[in-house]
């Protein structure tokens, strides 16, 4: 029959398809919370993928992402190896349309976590104990902050060779070097030598269709580079891989205009918004600091000094 994969106390054996609820913790209500885990198994050996989802509560993109995968069935009939597929880490943030968990702390600064900590730490320390140990690789899908957009982008840490792989094989236009922040999921899966990569598209608590299609389409060619199915999408264009990013502040309070986009080329001292005062006493322009692509940009019509207005990917 084959070795299964434990989680929790649940066997998933080769060839079986299961859905494992991980509880959490209880609402207020006393209702409990449960982590629903679809896992997925060909009869062949191979890698385990996990695809996964809402690490912050308000990032829909990539919890649509994972249920679309889900939902079209893209993750059954393996050739080989196994997938795991959570479309919502992060439940109580979901559930109030947060970014943190109810404590008002992030999941994703909580790991390795603790089963007697906060909130944030407890969920962060079943997924260390119940789904990292069982995984070989993984993506992260994310979305940009509050009204800020990210262009469809895979970031990953340049000295984990396996994840620059997969970043490559994932097929997006934008590629991004991303160190490793300490007590973030990444960081966890680093140092249990887990690779994992994160895609990045689209804004927070909106759904962005193109954002999401890029996504289904890259989990798809990391399926394929695995050898688990055999659907393959041609990348569009050849991505470019960005050593470092900045960032391009506001200079002053107003209402922001924007002229540029993310996916946009740029070229430094290029005119990308104005901001305004609402009385018309001063006028701000905001030029490119540096030649680069907008991978990310506020959309937010009003701002504050030193909010962001544009991420700029650098060559």
């Amino acid at each position: 029959m084959g070795e299964p994969l434990i989680i929790e106390d649940k066997k998933i054996y080769p060839g079986e398809n299961k859905i494992i609820d991980l509880q959490i913790a209880r609402l207020t209500s006393g209702t409990w919370i449960d982590m629903p885990v679809y896992v997925y198994r060909s009869k062949k050996p191979g890698p385990v993928l996990l695809f996964m989802g809402g690490l912050h509560g308000d990032e829909v993109n990539g919890v649509e992402i994972v249920r679309r995968l889900i939902v079209e069935k893209t993750l059954e009939k393996l050739h080989c190896g196994s997938v795991l597929a959570i479309p919502i880490l992060n439940v109580f943030g979901f559930l109030n349309f947060s970014r943190d968990v109810t404590d008002g702390k992030d999941v994703n600064r909580s790991f390795p976590g603790s089963a007697s900590g906060s909130l944030a730490s407890r969920v962060a320390y079943r997924f260390t104990n119940d789904i990292l140990p069982v995984i070989d690789v993984g993506i992260d899908f994310h979305t940009g902050g509050g009204r800020r957009t990210n262009y469809p982008q895979v970031r990953f840490w340049q000295e984990d060779k396996k994840a620059e792989e997969m970043a490559q094989a994932f097929g997006v236009k934008y590629l991004l070097h991303s160190k490793l922040i300490p007590k973030s999921f990444r960081y966890q899966a680093a140092k249990m030598r887990k690779p994992i990569v994160v895609y990045e598209g689209g804004e927070s608590l909106r759904f962005d269709e193109f954002a999401i299609e890029e996504g289904i389409k890259g989990a798809k060619r990391v399926l394929q580079h695995f050898n688990m199915k055999e659907e393959y999408i041609l990348p569009e264009t050849e991505p470019l891989l960005f050593s470092k990013s900045s960032w391009i502040r506001a200079k002053r309070s107003g209402m922001f205009r924007l002229f540029a986009r993310s996916g946009d080329k740029v070229f430094r001292n290029k005119l990308l918004g104005i901001i305004n005062d609402p009385y018309n006493q001063y006028e701000i322009k905001v030029y490119a600091h540096k030649s680069g692509h907008i991978i990310g940009h506020n959309n937010s019509p009003v701002v504050y000094q030193g909010d962001p207005l544009f991420h700029i990917g650098l060559l």
